[in-house]
């Protein structure tokens, strides 16, 4: 297997991991705490999340894309990560300084000082995680592997700890502890591969890349982090429970999709530093042709199995995350293709002001839709929010990259795509209708139908080469068919 297909394996691995196993918790932990306490962690993790994205800015993509090219040079190498690391400290001191200022002075949030001390240590420990080194010297394998032990004993710690409604705190700690944990492991590892060294630290060339990405974080947290705030601060945790819940399916499989994305960063901006342009493209188009085949089966179980599916992971009293959830399913294609727009094409291509431009308009969009729909319909309200601020970036990414590299699929390809799922619809109404009594046995019916007719898609009628080459391996056979195109 190549470097690029493990870094792939092993980062999809990883954010399967980073999901999967708070979703083995999720179901306990929502019966055991409730969905008022829920939504109190919720909200006060996303309060911590939003000054985290204002201390890391545009560390995430600037440290990637300039390890990348600083890899091979050790001397320049410890001088990028110097600077870096020094920017990084330095907002997130003001981060956190102004958070501990913020829990004092407003009412609301001063109710919940314990908790967030404790994500004032989370957000201070953020700032040596240093995943963006890791990433861009290609370690995906240490990284998988150190979270995957983390995250182990996080469910562990889980089911020994939580025992009853009131132990929301211990449960919040926990979520902190694992963040902590992480970059204390990381801080110490880095030392394999770099050095700090104050003598070597000069931010000049890097002060508006880190802001300007990071503003662009900034702005895109206003239909995220910010989002599940506002919907707190203007309805009730019980909304913030509904509407967390109701994303939760939904973030595993975006998240799965951008971990593809973040891997192919630093090996897109390296080949486009090469001038390497046709081999660009191909890596786009591949990313793009795997989005709309593996999204869209997705899509259509997530919408006609929303009831089951919300039952599986909340239990009884969720209901009210039954619509938010069907209303944000689309965000499968939606955000896909803005990681792909965005993050394959435009941060390699250095595209930041146009990036910045476009998070911009996703903001607008989200503080509009927020003042009109949050405080009238609540969690349904902020998935509305997201889901039309999110469109709206999707649509600007387009119109800036469209001369640039056109559309990653071609219109022939995509309407086969979609044609090709149309009888997966009833299909699944007829399974979904079965007379059986427990949801997660619905759901396995459901799940497997939905596995076996995108393996049949997959192969016979688009023969899409990489979906070929992974289930030749699984099965020990070799490929007959000619990959779809030639």
């Amino acid at each position: 297997m190549s470097n690029l297909k493990k870094n792939i394996f092993y980062s999809a691995l990883l954010t399967v991991a980073n999901y999967v196993f708070p979703l083995i918790t999720y179901p306990y932990v929502s019966r055991v705490l409730g969905v008022t306490n829920i939504g109190i962690c919720n909200f006060v993790d996303n309060i911590v999340n939003y000054f985290l994205v204002f201390s890391t800015m545009g560390i995430s993509i600037l440290g990637v894309r300039e390890i990348a090219v600083a890899r091979d040079d050790r001397s320049r190498l410890n001088q990028v990560f110097s600077s870096l690391l020094s920017l990084n400290a330095l907002t997130t001191f003001i981060a956190a300084a102004v958070l501990l200022v913020v829990t004092f002075l407003v009412p609301s949030l001063y109710e919940y000082r314990r908790l967030l001390f404790v994500g004032v240590a989370k957000l201070v420990a953020n700032g040596l995680f240093l995943e963006w080194l890791y990433q861009g010297v290609e370690q995906f394998q240490y990284i998988t592997r150190r979270s995957i032990l983390i995250k182990t004993l996080y469910v562990v710690s889980v089911f020994l700890f939580i025992r009853t409604a009131d132990d929301y705190e211990i449960y919040f700690l926990l979520l902190a502890l694992t963040a902590i944990a992480n970059a204390l492991v990381n801080a110490i590892h880095s030392r394999k591969y770099v050095s700090f060294k104050p003598s070597l630290v000069r931010p000049q060339g890097f002060v508006k890349p880190y802001f300007i990405l990071g503003l662009n974080f900034i702005l895109s947290s206003m239909y995220t982090s910010f989002n599940v705030m506002y919907l707190g601060l203007r309805t009730d945790a019980d909304q913030v429970g509904f509407y967390t819940s109701a994303t939760k399916i939904l973030s595993i499989v975006m998240a799965l999709f951008s971990a593809c994305a973040t891997v192919l960063l630093p090996r897109m901006s390296a080949v486009l530093s090469e001038g390497k342009t046709e081999e660009f493209k191909s890596y786009v188009s591949k990313t793009a042709n795997l989005l709309f085949l593996m999204g869209i089966p997705v899509l259509i179980l997530m919408e006609i199995c929303t009831v089951d599916i919300i039952q599986l992971i909340s239990g009884s009293g969720y209901e009210g995350a039954v619509l938010p959830m069907k209303i944000v399913s689309p965000m499968i294609l939606i955000a896909g293709m803005d990681q792909i727009l965005i993050i394959q094409i435009m941060m390699p291509m250095k595209m930041d002001q146009k990036v910045l431009r476009n998070s911009a308009i996703g903001a607008s969009v989200a503080v509009l839709l927020s003042i009109l729909l949050v405080g009238r319909m609540g969690a349904n309200g902020s998935a509305v929010v997201w889901i039309g601020a999110e469109f709206a970036v999707f649509l600007a990414a387009l119109f800036a990259v469209r001369r640039r590299i056109g559309f990653p699929v071609s219109a022939a390809d995509l309407l086969k795509t979609v044609l090709s799922y149309v009888p997966l619809i009833p299909l699944l109404y007829a399974c979904n209708a079965l007379p059986v009594e427990k949801s997660i046995f619905r759901l396995c019916i459901t799940g497997s139908v939905t596995a076996v007719f995108f393996i049949v898609v997959s192969c016979f009628v688009m023969k899409n080469p990489e979906v070929l080459q992974v289930l030749s391996r699984v099965t020990g056979l070799k490929k007959n068919q000619k990959p779809h195109g030639e």
